[in-house]
């Protein structure tokens, strides 16, 4: 298929969905002035250099803040020290392995300022996932958490990282609590012997200041130069890093930013920031995308359990959240979320499906919808939002965003019929520059300009997409197509379930595969005969899940995305025994 087709047969072409912009949403994308990430952050440290722009929340309430201006300060002094002490070229590659907290944004900040390429780790990683991060890469340098400093040998051994720089969450936190915090965790044996030779990130600042002065004007990269690889979650397979340029970035800030403007007034915001920043959503959205409008940053480490959460919503006016569908379930059913809910003006859900009965739950505690969205680490990320000057339509992903064409293709990647299912590609400034030393992975992913994202979707008469499943997660019962998300969605509106994730697994009698879903039950008395009646009444027989297991717990990725991998493992293993 190429461009040339015309609505006759491209139904797509003509963007249906432009039709249903809020009022306030331009459709053509206006690009933002800078030539790169790092130019653009000096321009708004600048201009709103006073403000306070993250503040670093702990669990107990223990906090401190960073400025504007002294993010700014702080990101060119790493900028330096990268650059002058260490000697990197532009283009070489820094690995970040830290929580949410106020050393990242200035490590991230300072990389982007000096031209080098950011590689975001999940400190979460085992060495083994870690070590096949940074040898891929081709990282340099490591910044790392002091609390997983046992297991650096093993994650650095055969890759080219030469410095390792560890912080703390309290790094950055005014002295005494500082002191407080990190002495607190010693005594508690937290903070273990760091097995590779490693300098503190508060020793790197202050060498990096005596260079700063080195450091040019303006960033010399241009919107075609890389600035990140951000690794896909690995939930099918090795993690593979996609390459997006500068230009990849700003555009997808761009696009977000003209969506969901409307609903956030520059300079007045406060956004408490539960999602992990080295996951590409919170990354784009909650870190640039606030940073760019001069909005408060709470920086929160972890939103597991909840209640973690509960001093930083308490302490602070937060009035932006962005979330997934697990963290919203969890966080309404807290009774102390519950009786003071924060003055929310808008919420963004994304990550993962949103379940309708989880936006009625969080609607009825805090006033509204989320506004669900989709993207991927290939779209840095958001390709599709539902507009919150506009209709939020549940079950929805939303409409493209700016600038962006998405097409359903059937397999001879021809485009499908409204209304039809078919695999979602996209094309616009967002869409990244391949995979990173996978020149096949590239051309097998992305054909005439459009990136196949691996999701089956549809779109309705008024240009709203819905997410049907991943096309790899799609179950053939006798040659039936059956979508896990669809048996979920039903499974979870039992009152006695809390969560259900759904997969295919072989089935012997008769080939294809069958249904089986794992239940985390609020409901001890409940039975799987009773949740098996429950779905026949709401969906067609081949359908239903035939084998239904009760479990605690479902296993997640770091953003709440169920790993159906790791479930279908679990299952041939009860199969094997």
């Amino acid at each position: 298929m190429n461009d040339t087709n015309n609505s006759r047969t491209d139904p797509y072409a003509d963007q249906p969905w432009l039709a249903s912009y809020a009022p306030d949403v331009k459709p053509d994308l206006e690009p933002l002035p800078d030539a790169n990430l790092g130019d653009l952050v000096r321009r708004i440290s600048r201009l709103y250099s006073d403000r306070t722009a993250f503040v670093t929340c702990l669990e107990n309430g223990i906090s401190g803040s960073l400025t504007y201006g002294k993010a700014d300060w702080l990101s060119d002094a790493f900028a330096a020290y990268l650059r002058f002490h260490l000697g990197l070229e532009q283009g070489e590659r820094v690995a970040v392995q830290l929580p949410n907290c106020n050393a990242y944004p200035v490590a991230i900040f300072g990389i982007l300022k000096a031209g080098l390429v950011l590689v975001n780790v999940n400190p979460l990683y085992t060495p083994h996932e870690t070590q096949h991060q940074l040898a891929d890469s081709g990282a340099r340098v490591l910044v790392a958490l002091d609390l997983f400093g046992d297991k650096l040998a093993d994650s650095i051994v055969g890759t080219a990282v030469q410095t390792v720089l560890l912080a703390s969450v309290a790094t950055l936190l005014p002295t005494p609590k500082r002191w407080l915090v990190q002495g607190v965790m010693r005594l508690k044996g937290l903070i273990p012997h760091a097995t590779v030779s490693a300098t503190a990130l508060e020793q790197a600042l202050s060498e990096g200041r005596q260079h700063a002065h080195q450091l040019p004007e303006q960033v010399p990269r241009s919107l075609d130069d890389l600035a990140a690889l951000q690794y896909t979650g690995g939930t099918t397979g090795p993690a593979k890093g996609a390459m997006l340029s500068h230009g990849n970035l700003l555009a997808n800030l761009a696009q977000t930013r003209s969506v969901m403007a409307p609903a956030i007034d520059p300079g007045a915001e406060t956004v408490l920031t539960a999602l992990p920043l080295y996951h590409i959503f919170a990354f784009t959205y909650n870190l640039m995308a606030f940073y760019s409008m001069g909005c408060r940053n709470i920086l929160c480490p972890s939103p597991r359990p909840p209640s973690k959460l509960r001093k930083a919503f308490q302490g602070f006016q937060v009035t932006q959240f962005a979330g997934v569908n697990a963290l919203f379930h969890a966080l309404a059913k807290e009774p102390w979320f519950r009786d003071t809910p924060p003055p929310l003006r808008q919420t963004v859900a994304g990550g993962t499906a949103l379940h309708e009965r989880v936006a009625e739950e969080w609607r009825d505690v805090v006033g509204h919808y989320p506004c669900e969205g989709y993207g991927l680490s290939e779209t840095s990320p958001v390709l599709t939002v539902n507009h919150p000057s506009g209709t939020i339509r549940l079950g929805s992903i939303g409409l493209p965003v700016p600038g962006t064409r998405v097409r359903l293709v059937d397999a001879d990647w021809q485009p499908v019929a409204i209304g039809e299912v078919g695999e979602l590609t996209a094309a616009g400034p967002q869409v990244f520059h391949g995979y990173w030393n996978k020149p096949e992975e590239t051309e097998r992913a992305i054909r005439d300009g459009f990136f196949a994202t691996g999701d089956m979707a549809v779109m309705d008469t008024d240009g709203f997409f819905h997410i049907v499943d991943r096309k790899k997660d799609m179950i053939d019962v006798s040659g039936f197509n059956v979508y896990p998300n669809e048996v979920e969605g039903i499974l979870s509106q039992h009152a006695g379930v809390d969560e259900a994730a759904v997969i295919g697994m072989p089935d012997t009698e008769v080939g294809g595969e069958r249904v089986c879903a794992y239940v985390v039950a609020s409901d001890p008395e409940l039975t799987r005969e009773a949740l098996i009646a429950f779905a026949r009444e709401r969906l067609t027989g081949y359908k239903v899940p035939q084998t239904i297991w009760f479990t605690d717990e479902l296993p997640k990725s770091p953003v709440g995305k169920v790993l159906r991998k790791d479930l279908r493992q679990q299952a041939a293993a009860a199969d094997d025994s």
